[in-house]
């Protein structure tokens, strides 16, 4: 063989270790991956429904339950998950060739939800486990979890209530000790704001951070805390692989107007009124005003529930409605497009205007959800359950900043010069006309609910009516904006509607009854809102008692304490 020939099959022979690494690294030679474990949906007295995710579309995916049964699965893309220039992500996995980083606008990200309805089952629990097969025909599994159907009425539970992750620097060390204090509870309860951004696919499944919103609450979080100089890596809990997860909107489950260059932080805090957006025949509505497409699609709720749905857990009752607005910045600087004022370069630019702390779904006197839930509140199954719990997002009742101003749509007021020019756009909020306090509450009081719970302000308080209807925020999971009993908020001077401190809204807070916080007086405080103390709380229908936890993550080898129980009476 010639010297040019050796050359020309030592060529040949490059060329083919590269293709061969080329299709390494395209994935179709490497190991599947499943970029979730499954966790469980929407049950009925007889089935239960087992989601998860992955980023190939595969030939099919099934689950494999009991003793040799198996059901296929339906799949679907989703149609929302983007990357961009602010996503944490690390762009290694074969599947994510398709997508280069460092990237300067969003990209679609490809993951596919996968589903099956796990039917004929009872209450006894059952082993579990999903597979998918990609296209060249190789499998993963999942590890083994369990399943088991609706639980009938008496079965003692124990249910997590929590909110406000959004990857959040405790979270993963708080949902961690969730599961070492009480074990394997049976459902979780979680009022709104998973995320930061909704359509950013990253905070759902991979970020590189370790605490995304699916590893925290399975077990596959890997969080590094520092706690008195030692850092502690937290990994979550395995908690819904095994527990149905019943979640509220809240604003950080809504975006914007969409856009295929401006950064999705960006498109997450431009929505505008439904009412605004329609006034320039928009093709598509809820692209040009704002959307929850990513939360109803990652989700199959209760009975075909979007955005509000009931649904019966063993002896509890659970209402879960959409109370949530667009948080604007409280500041009152000409640069601010705040919830009190907009910007003054906008001024003369209503496609700019911010409208303020709009509100998404109506839900005041004769609304269509207000209807809904007088007609939920009429029924059989709520009258007749044992415990009445309805969970929405925005607080009625709160020591937080997030709490102001009242909970209704802006009143807009124009300024204007003799010749029409505007020279300022300001919002009001009577506190009069407050939604949740004027409109739901008295339902909720008169249907007898007993526990009304909510997030948003990243706070740990409860409060109680004089009928005896609890109110309780546990959302100090992951940080907090601070408590204003004893400081102002900023709210701006000479506004009648808004409450610089204490509750707006006229409740006192409760202390806990076992232990509570003390301030640098070494007097107790009715609040835990804190950076380094994080909450969680637990409803035991055994014994009719919501129990909330602390855990100081300073002190990592210390236990979780209880510092306050109330029960709920009949």
């Amino acid at each position: 063989m010639s010297k040019r020939s050796q050359l020309g099959l030592a060529g040949a022979i490059g060329l083919l270790l590269v293709v061969i690494l080329g299709w390494l690294i395209q994935g179709r030679l490497a190991t599947p991956q499943l970029l979730s474990d499954p966790f469980l949906q929407a049950p009925t007295p007889s089935s239960v429904q087992v989601v998860w995710f992955t980023e190939f579309a595969g030939r099919q995916h099934w689950v494999e339950y009991g003793d040799g049964l198996t059901q296929r699965a339906s799949s679907a893309q989703l149609s929302r998950m983007r990357e961009d220039q602010d996503s944490h992500w690390q762009n290694q996995s074969p599947a994510r060739s398709q997508v280069q980083q460092p990237v300067q606008q969003p990209v679609q990200r490809a993951i596919w939800r996968h589903e099956a309805r796990v039917e004929g089952i009872g209450v006894n629990r059952l082993p579990y486990r999903v597979i998918s097969q990609r296209e060249d025909g190789r499998r993963v599994a999942s590890n083994s979890f369990s399943l088991t159907a609706q639980p009938p009425a008496g079965t003692p539970l124990k249910i997590l209530l929590t909110s406000d992750h959004q990857l959040k620097p405790m979270v993963a060390a708080n949902l961690q000790k969730v599961v070492e204090t009480v074990g394997a509870v049976d459902a979780v309860l979680l009022a709104g704001d998973l995320v930061n951004v909704p359509d950013r696919a990253s905070e759902w499944f991979d970020d590189s951070r370790g605490n995304a919103f699916f590893p925290g609450l399975q077990g596959r979080a890997a969080y590094l805390l520092d706690g008195q100089g030692v850092k502690t890596q937290y990994h979550g809990g395995a908690i819904i692989q095994s527990a149905p997860l019943f979640p509220a909107i809240g604003n950080h489950e809504v975006m914007g107007r969409f856009s295929t260059t401006a950064s999705l932080n960006e498109q997450f805090n431009d929505p505008v009124p439904r009412a605004a957006a329609v006034q320039a025949r928009p093709a598509n509505l809820r692209e040009a005003s704002f959307n929850s497409d990513s939360y109803e699609e990652i989700f199959t709720l209760p009975a075909g529930g979007k955005q509000y749905y009931a649904t019966t857990i063993g002896d509890l009752r659970l209402v879960s409605l959409f109370a949530a607005n667009i948080w604007r910045t409280p500041g009152l600087a000409d640069t601010d497009r705040g919830r009190y004022r907009e910007r003054q370069a906008d001024l003369d630019q209503p496609e700019r205007w911010g409208y303020g702390q709009h509100i998404f779904e109506p839900i005041a006197r004769q609304s269509a959800q207000y209807r809904w839930l007088q007609a939920e509140l009429a029924s059989s199954a709520f009258q007749q359950a044992k415990y009445k719990v309805v969970m929405f997002h925005h607080p009625p009742h709160s020591l937080g900043d997030n709490v102001v101003p009242a909970y209704t749509d802006p009143v807009q007021q124009i300024q204007r010069q003799p010749n029409g020019q505007i020279t300022a756009i300001r919002y009001e909020y009577p506190l009069e006309s407050d939604y949740l306090v004027r409109d739901i509450l008295p339902l909720l009081e008169a249907a007898g609910v007993q526990l009304v719970f909510y997030g948003h302000s990243h706070i740990w308080n409860r409060f109680v009516s004089p009928s005896g209807l609890n109110f309780l925020e546990s959302s100090n999971v992951g940080n907090t904006y601070g408590a204003f009993l004893d400081q102002p908020r900023a709210v701006p001077a000479g506004q009648a509607q808004s409450v610089a401190q204490g509750d707006p809204n006229g409740l006192p807070p409760v202390m806990p009854t076992l232990s509570p916080l003390l301030d640098s007086a070494q007097q107790p405080q009715p609040y835990v809102a804190s950076n380094q103390i994080t909450v969680f709380s637990i409803l035991d229908t055994e014994t009719g008692t919501v129990s909330s936890y602390r855990f100081d993550t300073s002190q990592p080898n210390q236990p979780a304490l209880k510092f306050d129980q109330f029960a709920l009476l009949n």
